[in-house]
């Protein structure tokens, strides 16, 4: 990212000198190291949005605003992370649809009953997350995609916790829509993407105006009026100028990424997560959430008895071990589990044994 500004930085897609020229280029690379990364059909179907949360919002307002009706159904998880679900909330007060909720299981699972019952004709879409924020449950999206897709509907997957931690692939889930960050895989912040069906995305209205996105706008003088068409895919999507560097520096993530491995780092996260929790068991205090086999990713939310979670992290800070306390953007599902909050310890591939070793024995202290 620090070469790009020293010696490439320019505008994308706006002019014809050099240093344009090999910003384009550069970025456009990016977006075909992202379509391989996921092995996306077509590299059109990458978006590049800010974040999760920006793609979630992309898809509420550029699809659900032009597809949903008033008597249409939507299927949404207690388990999603906030931005799965306060989009819809939102545009269902306006286009007056219906939004049926998913239970969870006890331990944080989805109910795979409870979907299949509330799946019926008149639902349109489904939300679901690929992995549980809070739990670190994973979910078979290949699966549940094949349900939702037999009732005529279409599913949009947060794969947020998903894409950094183990290989996914698009094509193989058939997930229509597919939203992640670039923040949470080595990446910089500000810098996301949405992956979206071509037949799909070619139906959708922009959710952006401005430059960019627009093929041509021209003035009507007899009628006042301006007449405008959109840009091909995937820049009637990009309006403005994007976060180019942003792009850059995520490409450069999923090079590191796959030179790893993502077999290797999902194994070496289930390594630990299965070190963590056989140990956190032993400790008496100690409550943890979310299945124990190894059906979950690198995510264990827990709480100690007598300590709120807050107490919990501010402890572990005061060593040098940062993990997340409150309700991580999913307060219904902790609802769903009766809980305030949860202090939440999360594994990356570059975490150790040794590490967790340390981890438990700052809690056995408090």
């Amino acid at each position: 990212m620090v070469d790009f500004y020293e010696n490439n930085n320019a505008n994308v897609h706006r002019g014809v000198h050099a240093l344009s020229l090999e910003a384009t280029e550069m970025y456009e690379k990016s977006r075909e190291q992202v379509a391989q990364f996921i092995n996306a059909k077509d590299v059109s179907e990458i978006i590049f949005t800010r974040g999760t949360t920006e793609a979630m919002n992309f898809v509420a307002y550029s699809w659900g605003l032009n597809n949903l009706q008033k008597d249409d159904e939507i299927l949404v998880s207690l388990m999603e992370h906030h931005s799965n679900i306060v989009p819809w909330e939102i545009i269902s007060k306006i286009r007056g649809f219906k939004i049926n909720y998913v239970n969870t299981n006890p331990n944080g699972t989805l109910n795979i009953k409870d979907f299949e019952n509330k799946l019926t004709s008149k639902t349109k879409l489904v939300c679901l997350n690929h992995i549980s924020n809070v739990t670190g449950v994973v979910n078979d999206i290949k699966y549940l995609s094949k349900i939702v897709h037999d009732y005529g509907a279409i599913i949009i997957v947060d794969g947020a916790q998903s894409v950094p931690h183990m290989k996914v692939d698009v094509q193989d889930l058939d997930a229509d829509f597919l939203a992640f960050s670039g923040h949470k895989m080595l990446g910089p912040t500000g810098i996301g993407v949405l992956y979206g069906k071509k037949v799909l995305l070619q139906q959708m209205e922009p959710f952006h105006g401005g430059g960019e996105m627009i093929k041509d706008v021209t003035f009507n003088f007899k009628n006042q009026q301006c007449i405008t068409s959109w840009n091909e895919l995937p820049w009637k999507f990009e309006a403005g100028t994007p976060n180019i560097c942003g792009a850059i520096g995520l490409a450069a993530a999923i090079k590191y990424l796959n030179h790893i491995n993502m077999s290797n780092i999902f194994a070496h996260e289930q390594t630990l997560t299965k070190y963590a929790i056989n140990n956190l068991k032993n400790l008496n205090k100690i409550t943890l959430y979310g299945p124990t086999d190894s059906n979950r990713c690198g995510i264990i939310s827990f709480n100690i008895t007598g300590f709120s979670s807050h107490d919990v992290a501010l402890f572990c800070d005061s060593y040098g071990i940062a993990i997340r306390s409150g309700y991580h953007c999913a307060q219904p599902l902790h609802q769903i589990l009766d809980l305030q909050s949860t202090a939440r310890a999360s594994f990356y591939f570059y975490n150790t044994v040794q590490e967790i070793r340390r981890f438990i024995e700052i809690l056995q202290e408090l």
